[in-house]
C-alpha cells in the first residue's frame, strides 16, 4: 500500500511538472509561425488523423499562426483501412491531405522555411 501511494505520489509530481512545461511551451508559441507537413489521411497510407488534427487544434488554441503542406505527388501506396489491404486505385497525397487540412494546404514544393519558426510533422515514429 505505501508503495501504491509512493508511486501515485511521484506520477502526481511528474503530471504537476509536465503541466507546467507545457504551459510555458504553449505560450512561447503564440504568434509564432508554424509549418505542418502531412502526409495524406490515414493512419496506414498517410498522416494518423487523430495525430493531425490534435497538433492543429493544440497549435491553434495556442496562437499559433498554422499553415499545413503537404507533397503533391502519388501516394505510394493506397490501403483500405477496413481490411488493411492495400489496394490498387491510385490518390495524391495533396489531395488526401486536404482531407485534415479542410481544404487549406499547399504543395511542399513551395514552402519557405525561412518563413517559418518551426515545422512538424505528425506521426513521425
Amino acid at each position: 500500500s505505501s508503495g501504491i501511494n509512493a508511486a501515485y505520489g511521484e506520477f502526481q509530481t511528474f503530471q504537476h511538472y509536465f503541466k507546467q512545461i507545457n504551459l510555458r511551451a504553449m505560450s512561447s508559441v503564440a504568434g509564432r509561425k508554424v509549418a505542418v507537413v502531412l502526409s495524406g489521411c490515414g493512419v496506414y497510407d498517410g498522416s494518423e488523423v487523430h495525430e493531425a488534427s490534435a497538433v492543429m487544434t493544440h497549435l491553434s488554441r495556442a496562437g499559433a499562426e498554422v499553415s499545413i503542406y503537404a507533397p503533391d505527388k502519388d501516394q505510394f501506396h493506397v490501403v483500405d483501412h477496413t481490411s488493411g489491404s492495400e489496394m490498387s486505385e491510385k490518390r495524391n497525397v495533396l489531395k488526401e491531405s486536404a482531407r485534415i487540412a479542410r481544404g487549406k494546404v499547399s504543395a511542399l514544393d513551395g514552402i519557405v522555411t525561412a518563413d517559418h519558426d518551426a515545422i512538424i510533422i505528425p506521426g513521425m515514429n
